[in-house]
């Protein structure tokens, strides 16, 4: 399909007219855009040769293996079944330069771009398309490569790295350095840290979108830029405006942060028996975003059998547990937290912890990018929440979670100590001050798909009174397309627009716009919910 500009308009409380411009579909046939033609416009566009069998895949010539490699980081089962639209063909360059000559033929030839580094997108915008057909998919996973710099306290790391890989080159070379990423060790980095980047450091240092040095992109006519060409306004957007709007991610050069020797964390457990007027949970509202900012505990929520809810309060403390149990005893004793539940490690080893990995995974099992999830397939919504739950809406959660299976859950992840200090406006991802913890959603939807939609629905509309409002807020890497569905009609378009963008953005949404325009005006990187442009 083709993607035409069209353009509507709207006052903002500045009463300056934006234009934002948006697209509809019109049918092409699909036989004419041959994946010859583009291996063809590739070879005249790059000086590095591909191997076509390593990095070139259809459905037509290899269909085992393309849909190996479409499934090989695709990590929401919902979008790989035989109804989901699938890319006309794959290619995963190997060259920088491959990357640079895919965006041109994209353009000359009018196939939509999709770019995936890692797959870990709730709503796979990264691998999928439900706006318009054709599409090619650009897989980056091939670009991988890491150089930790410990002298000069960073790391230069391409998009298709794992953050497991990430966190294992950096304990390779130091044990008192690490970077404040994600709790998940597959997600990739190129995406990741588009859309800010939260983990168990965050309330130490900030997100990992606020450790970014420089970047390597590659804009929308096919030039390679850094920091210094790409400016200061296309290099505050790509850190936190979310994936897929502004270029093609290749590289980040991350600032790596001191940790100790020793960390501690711990896992303790409250049934609904143990907790039954929810003492402990509604105290760790009150506190975690106040705790010290060596401290995060994230608390999940999943029924566990037996007609009953378990919340495990998962921490990790940048030092000992001696001084980790004191400070508990101070500001947390409902938890009852002991030294018997708290186990001391390197910071590498907090990695396996955080990642829910099996007790005893090896640490190089991060280089192998093995998951402990298998096969998921799951709809997530998320929340910022500014206020203490009520006791009585915690019972509301807990019953309905009772109703389902171990794939649902729920994860609130505490704020405060930096995230606090950074203004909102530092760069796109706007969520600090004010805020005590955000919520994930996560429903298990591989039985019974539109059942479980339909329950975390219901549940996040339940919620409504009592998280965040004007505007309900969300955190752009939990993607959620029901916040806005692209569709032919235009002022739809525009008015969804607005909606998910202020939910993500807030105010830095206008700005993000005004960048998208000059750096990508005719809109090339484009998905469902990528930032549009003026006119």
């Amino acid at each position: 399909m083709r993607v035409t500009k069209l353009a509507s308009s709207v006052s903002y409380i500045s009463l300056l007219a934006l234009y934002f411009s948006f697209y509809t579909i019109t049918t092409i046939s699909s036989t004419s855009l041959p994946d010859d033609n583009f291996i063809k416009c590739l070879n005249k566009n790059t000086y590095v040769d591909f191997p076509l069998e390593k990095t070139f895949f259809t459905p037509e010539k290899n269909a085992s293996t393309f849909i190996k490699v479409l499934k090989s980081t695709a990590h929401n089962y919902r979008y790989l079944t035989n109804s989901t639209p699938k890319p006309s063909f794959i290619f995963t360059p190997v060259h920088e330069s491959h990357v640079q000559a895919s965006i041109i033929c994209s353009k000359k030839l009018g196939i939509h771009l999709r770019v995936r580094s890692g797959g870990h997108d709730f709503e796979a915008v990264s691998y999928v398309s439900q706006i318009e057909t054709p599409f090619l998919l650009l897989d980056l996973s091939k670009l991988r490569q890491i150089n930790v710099d410990i002298e000069d306290n960073s790391a230069w790391v391409q998009a298709g790295a794992t953050l497991g890989e990430v966190y294992y080159r950096i304990a390779e070379k130091s044990k008192i350095h690490g970077f404040p990423a994600g709790l998940c060790s597959t997600v990739g980095v190129g995406g990741y840290i588009t859309g800010g980047g939260y983990g168990a450091l965050m309330r130490k240092y900030g997100l990992g979108a606020d450790n970014v040095l420089d970047a390597k992109i590659v804009d929308a006519n096919g030039k390679l830029l850094d920091r210094s060409s790409m400016g200061e306004d296309m290099f505050w957007a790509i850190r936190g405006g979310g994936g897929g709007s502004f270029g093609i991610i290749l590289a980040w050069k991350l600032r790596l942060v001191p940790v100790p020797e020793t960390l501690t964390i711990f896992s303790v457990t409250k049934t609904l028996e143990q907790d039954p007027h929810f003492k402990t949970l509604s105290k760790w509202q009150r506190v975690a975003d106040k705790l010290v900012e060596e401290l995060f505990i994230r608390v999940v929520i999943r029924a566990s059998g037996n007609n009953t809810v378990a919340a495990s309060y998962r921490g990790q403390f940048l030092g000992g547990k001696g001084t980790l149990i004191k400070i508990m005893k101070k500001d947390f004793p409902e938890l009852g937290l002991t030294e018997k539940d708290c186990t001391e490690m390197r910071w590498i080893e907090t990695v396996i912890f955080n990642g829910e990995f099996p007790k005893g995974t090896p640490i190089e099992d991060l280089i192998q990018v093995k998951s402990p999830l298998v096969n998921p397939s799951f709809k997530s919504k998320g929340d910022i929440v500014k206020k203490p739950i009520p006791a009585s809406v915690l019972k509301g959660i807990f019953k309905r979670l009772i109703q389902k299976g171990p794939g649902t859950f729920l994860a609130f992840a505490p704020y405060g100590g930096m995230m606090a200090k950074i203004s909102e406006s530092e760069i796109p991802f706007p969520h600090r001050s004010g805020t005590i913890f955000k919520i994930l959603y996560n429903a298990d939807t591989g039985k019974s798909p539109g059942t479980e939609i339909n329950w975390i629905r219901e549940l996040y509309s339940f919620m409504t009174p009592y998280v965040s409002s004007n505007p309900r807020l969300s955190y752009v890497n939990y993607r959620d397309l029901d916040l806005g569905q692209n569709t032919r009609n235009t002022t739809s378009n525009f008015n969804n627009a607005q909606i998910w963008g202020a939910k993500y953005f807030k105010g830095n949404f206008e700005r993000l716009v005004r960048i998208k325009s000059k750096v990508d005006p005719h809109n090339i990187f484009r998905h469902e919910q990528s930032i549009p442009t003026t006119m």
